[in-house]
């Protein structure tokens, strides 16, 4: 499955690491907010006003304790989708 087919509610995990461009409320600049791998739950899809053709995707990544932290917002290179899942 590709990553444009993803819904609210499917598996999709970090094809990189996700860092805080200083969009993300409450988090440090240049934190890392998931690595490489982590394994997260689709929110919701939506896009940039001014980019229209560039979705972003809402996710909800595990945290080391495998509960899923706060919400945040990826674009499609930042993810990837196992079918195995």
């Amino acid at each position: 499955m590709h990553i444009s087919q993803v819904q609210p509610g499917d598996i999709i995990y970090a094809d990189k690491d996700i860092i805080n461009d200083g969009s993300m409320p409450g988090a440090e600049l240049n934190q890392v907010l998931a690595k490489k791998g982590d394994r997260g739950v689709l929110v919701n899809t939506g896009h940039y006003e001014e980019f229209p053709d560039a979705t972003l995707y809402l996710v909800r990544f595990e945290n080391d304790s495998k509960d899923l932290g706060h919400a945040v917002t990826c674009l499609e290179d930042e993810l990837v989708v196992h079918d195995e899942d």
